[in-house]
């Protein structure tokens, strides 16, 4: 599996298996079976309410937890527990996790910052990340972190490339992790002839270029499926390259325009919201 190394030399797989909008049954068959296939990422979150699940497709795998990137995300309502990341760790079934983000930049933010932190120093996260933070939030954070985010997690994908985000994660070789990486289910992106065209070229589909050209963008891809074969098409794109010309055809497509659109309104829900996590 291909690996990217982060500004803090630890190393993270290319791609990965995402478990947003999965039940707790769905992200467990996903998770195992993509493990099976060779996937070495899984990306779970607090508000997901499957990360027991994910602990028991981990178990059920059989591949060792050494060998597992594993990354989840603390929700607004839990920046102030003093527990929460402990607690996020029993869930998961875990010593600790590869990699520990906060989700939203709603309620006390900075205090769900500074657990990160913590968790980082005490080994219980071996990298520490942000997100949906853009713009005034990140120009924020920037002025109060101890400890630089080693990873975003955004919105991404052909048409938003995060060109204006991106400057800064390049200043301090913070990585970005695309979600929405083939446009949220709306098929003028993957309809879009030159991935058709492209995938005849290398034997491809569409969305196994769109894929690609994540990887090749320098970004970490982690694609969410409760299919089976589409999980085993969404690993299967390591095997060919596109030439510097096809990826500059690719970013004629950016149109700077995103699908999801968060309100301030939704910061405050956010804040108020606490998932009611899967009991065992």
């Amino acid at each position: 599996m291909q690996t990217i190394t982060l500004n803090n030399k630890e190393t993270c797989p290319v791609v990965g298996i995402g478990t947003f909008m999965l039940s707790p049954a769905e992200a467990e068959n996903s998770v195992r079976e993509a493990l099976k296939m060779g996937y070495r990422l899984v990306d779970t979150a607090n508000a997901y309410v499957n990360e027991r699940a994910v602990g028991r497709g981990i178990k059920e795998s059989s591949v060792a937890r050494e060998e597992i990137y594993l990354s989840t995300k603390l929700w607004p309502s839990e920046y102030e527990n003093p527990d929460a990341v402990d607690e996020t760790l029993e869930r998961l079934g875990v010593d600790y996790v590869d990699l520990l983000y906060i989700h939203q930049p709603a309620g006390n933010w900075l205090s769900g910052y500074r657990q990160l932190e913590k968790a980082y120093r005490d080994g219980k996260a071996r990298a520490i990340g942000i997100s949906n933070f853009e713009g005034k939030y990140i120009e924020e954070l920037e002025k109060k972190w101890e400890i630089v985010p080693q990873f975003i997690q955004v919105e991404a994908h052909p048409y938003f490339t995060q060109k204006d985000l991106r400057v800064t994660l390049d200043k301090y070789g913070i990585r970005l992790m695309s979600w929405y990486p083939l446009g949220h289910g709306d098929k003028s992106l993957i309809e879009e002839p030159i991935f058709s065209e492209l995938g005849k070229k290398y034997g491809k589909s569409s969305a196994q270029i769109i894929l690609r050209w994540h990887t090749q963008m320098g970004f970490v891809v982690i694609p969410g499926s409760k299919n089976v074969e589409h999980i085993k098409d969404n690993f299967d794109i390591m095997n060919f390259t596109l030439t510097a010309e096809e990826m500059a055809g690719i970013a004629k497509l950016d149109k700077g325009e995103r699908y999801y659109h968060r309100t301030d309104e939704q910061l405050v829900q956010f804040a108020a919201w606490k998932p009611e996590f899967e009991k065992e």
